[in-house]
């Protein structure tokens, strides 16, 4: 039982970081730039949370911090790659650079830490050791398939991934269901942060999300843009990196290292293996001019 928790636990930042790219990359866009609002929104809210010490809503507040946080970074990558139709990997490799270099500049100015952990407040549990945030990334998982594939929005919004042209001639706005899209990724990687830094250790470091937002990627990718196949693909690597905390428990002697990098071998794996027969969205990756 303990295993099943650690791997939902971890497995919950993954899959709202993926949730929310597999909207974005279903409309026709790659967000590169996942790992940096992940780490914008941990530190947004760990802000939030630190607002007024002791208040038992500070957590709840972090959430906000985080949304905004997000949907701000997703902002800035929307005006570039949809606005001025700049190469979307460009742009959100600058969103994670710029993510990093001010939140750790903010962090020291503000903690005057180098390097430490700044502890607050964590979200509440409601489920034995699970809190809101992954009740809610699992919850969300099969209304956002349905949305996707059940409703006329999520149809506009495939339609936008695949033909642009064609969805722009039947009077969708294909530069407005992509920005949406982006702002709602963001958002969700704002989510993603905040449940790495109030909703599971109470802490924040700088670069905490580690590669995350960079798996989260990749199990878009292995998931086959379908929100069921993300939960399963964010178990998988949540088991793989669950391991890191469980295998010393387990009796697995190995040195830490290989531990360490499990999750990344295995997300190596998976894109070699599973991800040949996936198929992206047409237009995925390509800028849209409106003509």
């Amino acid at each position: 039982m303990d295993i099943l928790i650690s791997i939902l636990m971890v497995a919950t930042p993954l899959l709202l970081a993926a949730l929310g790219e597999a909207i974005v990359q279903k409309s026709g866009i790659v967000n590169v730039g996942l790992e940096g609002m992940m780490l914008t929104g941990a530190f947004a809210a760990t802000l939030g949370a630190l607002s007024t010490p002791g208040h038992p809503g500070n957590a709840v507040l972090g959430l906000l911090y985080a949304l905004l946080a997000g949907g701000a970074m997703a902002a800035l990558f929307a005006f570039f790659v949809v606005k001025l139709e700049a190469n979307q990997v460009v742009v959100g490799v600058v969103v994670n650079l710029l993510a990093l270099g001010l939140t750790g500049t903010i962090y020291r100015a503000k903690f005057g830490q180098g390097g430490g952990f700044i502890s607050t407040q964590i979200l509440p549990h409601l489920l034995g050791k699970l809190n809101g945030l992954t009740l809610f990334a699992f919850f969300a998982t099969p209304l956002i398939w349905f949305w996707v594939n059940r409703t006329r929005g999520g149809l506009e919004l495939r339609s936008c991934g695949e033909q642009p042209l064609s969805a722009e001639a039947s009077g969708i706005s294909v530069l407005k269901t992509r920005t949406g899209a982006i702002l709602f990724g963001g958002m969700m990687a704002g989510l993603a942060g905040a449940y790495l830094s109030i909703g599971s250790t109470g802490t924040f470091s700088e670069n905490m999300s580690s590669g995350r937002g960079f798996i989260a990627l990749a199990i878009v990718t292995s998931g086959r843009w379908s929100a069921v196949g993300c939960l399963i693909a964010a178990l998988v690597f949540g088991g793989a990196e669950a391991l890191q905390f469980q295998g010393q428990a387990l009796g697995i002697h190995l040195p830490y290292q290989v531990f360490n990098a499990l999750p990344y071998v295995v997300t190596l794996l998976v894109l070699a293996f599973g991800g040949k027969s996936a198929q992206a969205p047409a237009s995925l990756g390509r800028p849209y001019h409106k003509s």
